[in-house]
């Protein structure tokens, strides 16, 4: 199979299984059968591209010319071939917990969410494997439309006013920002195409290349940089499923993989190093990872208290491109792949803790533990990839940035990676700490979820109480997951080598 089909069956397999899902909507077990099925194809295709890409090959495919000059086009480097690997190799793992989780919970509409979840896998796949900027941003809007009814899944006015806030945020940034960022640059190059070392050298007035890489970063919206964050949270009335697609499988990191993208790609990073706004950016960032983790740190809901957490994270990449070395591209192509795995185990956990207690507040969590030991134990191992502790793979990413930092010269930043880590430590542990020691009869009662359940006090009963077993399952794997990127992250040090010439 040529490499040019390959990348055009990553887009069409989620499509050709969205159609599928739909006329096997009648029967659950096909229907998830069907899910799963394409999650796996699609990812064997996907990674058939890894070797070629890994030995310094860069395949191409071409759709159509959509104006003249200006083609959507495919083109497969490093940082997308990674990118393509986390989102399809994370939806396998996503449709096994949504099975457990859609049933465990009663959902409606459920052959609707894996059709979206699907449509959504295949324009990731485009945002991955962009050759230009036009591409990139045909494929990151239809990602956008496409997780709407997903964040409204519920339906109630809650979940429809969250969606709305999504939707109009990041349809904002885009065209308020984003597409004139890129209208000027064809006026400026008369190309949009992705090319290493950038394509704005000499195009114009480091003043103006300045503006326009702000409006890059402000555009991308999916990056939730402050102040254009709030889509996040707002996000959260979603079902757990969906902010697993959100925070870890595609849509912010779709964000922070076209922040990446245009650094490296578009403006290059020497070009990116001698612009003002590149440092100005960069303590933005670091902002914004202060900022998010300090409201983290307030929020009694674990859902909402993980949005700040991921709006936090987020900015570790942002300001990883920003600190234009090599060691900063290193680091924030790393935490890509890190935060991925750990944020979407802490995640897991969440929804499976409400599913199999109807708790969805921290301070409801007490003694817990003794009941869903497997949840809690994946959740703490994703904690402390998050903070960055070793043996877990978030402690290369952090590490990494904070060479870059100290490489740049910029010392706040590495202060900023310092404090933020104690501050994960202060809104993450204390979750596994009081599931594992807290006293359950202190645990508060909870509400009608929704969905007609009750929990009328702490789990006082024996055994285990643990959430269904497909839960559980991705959820160990995630946090399996973390510790090998930390025991064997050569496969994503191979390709990002590529990017910094090592």
């Amino acid at each position: 199979m040529s490499a040019e089909l390959t990348i055009q069956l990553s887009l069409l397999i989620p499509l050709l299984g969205a159609i599928g899902i739909f006329l096997a909507g009648r029967w659950p077990n096909v229907r998830e059968a069907v899910t799963l099925s394409t999650a796996v194809i699609l990812f064997l295709v996907v990674f058939s591209l890894y070797g070629g890409v890994a030995n310094g090959e860069r395949p191409e495919a071409t759709l159509v010319e959509m104006f003249p000059g200006l083609p959507i086009k495919f083109v497969v480097e490093p940082l997308g071939m990674l990118f393509a690997m986390i989102a399809s190799g994370l939806w396998i793992v996503t449709s096994i917990y949504a099975i457990g989780y859609m049933r465990g919970h009663h959902e409606k509409n459920q052959t609707r969410f894996y059709i979206c979840f699907a449509v959504a896998i295949s324009s990731a796949m485009g945002v991955a494997f962009s050759g230009n900027l036009l591409t990139l941003f045909v494929f990151y809007e239809i990602l956008t439309f496409s997780t709407y009814p997903l964040v409204s899944h519920a339906g109630t006015e809650k979940a429809r006013k969250g969606a709305r806030t999504y939707l109009g945020i990041l349809v904002f940034t885009s065209i308020a920002f984003q597409m004139p960022a890129i209208i000027w640059v064809y006026n400026l190059t008369g190309t949009l195409d992705f090319t290493l070392g950038g394509i704005l050298q000499d195009k114009a007035d480091p003043a103006l290349l300045s503006v326009l890489l702000l409006l890059f970063v402000f555009g991308i919206g999916k990056a939730a940089v402050m102040p254009f964050h709030r889509w996040l949270p707002a996000a959260m009335v979603a079902p757990t499923p969906v902010s697993a697609l959100l925070h870890a499988v595609a849509v912010v990191k779709a964000g922070v993989f076209s922040v990446m993208k245009v650094a490296v790609f578009t403006f290059g990073v020497d070009l990116l190093g001698s612009l003002d706004a590149s440092q100005f950016i960069a303590y933005v960032a670091g902002g914004t990872i202060l900022i998010g983790s300090l409201v983290a740190m307030r929020q009694d809901n674990l859902k909402r208290r993980l949005a700040y957490s991921t709006i936090s994270q987020l900015s570790y990449i942002v300001m990883g491109a920003m600190l234009a070395n090599d060691l900063g591209i290193l680091g924030g192509g790393l935490h890509i792949a890190t935060h991925a795995f750990g944020k979407i185990t802490l995640f897991f956990c969440a929804g499976a803790i409400m599913v199999a207690s109807h708790r969805t507040e921290v301070s409801q969590l007490d003694g817990l533990g003794r009941v869903m030991p497997f949840t809690f134990g994946a959740f703490l191992i994703g904690a402390l990839s998050i903070i960055g502790l070793p043996p877990f793979g978030g402690a290369w990413s952090k590490w990494y940035l904070a060479l870059g930092s100290v490489d740049a010269g910029l010392w706040f930043l590495v202060a900023v990676l310092m404090i933020s880590s104690l501050l994960n430590v202060a809104y993450l542990l204390p979750i596994p700490i009081k599931a594992f020691f807290g006293d359950p009869a202190n645990a508060a009662p909870t509400h009608d979820d929704g969905h007609g359940h009750h929990n009328e006090g702490a789990h006082g009963g024996s055994g285990l109480q643990e959430a269904p077993t497909f839960c559980v399952i991705a959820q160990c794997f995630t946090a399996f997951g973390c510790l090998i990127l930390f025991l064997w992250p050569d496969a994503i040090f191979r390709l990002l080598g590529q990017l910094v010439g090592q």
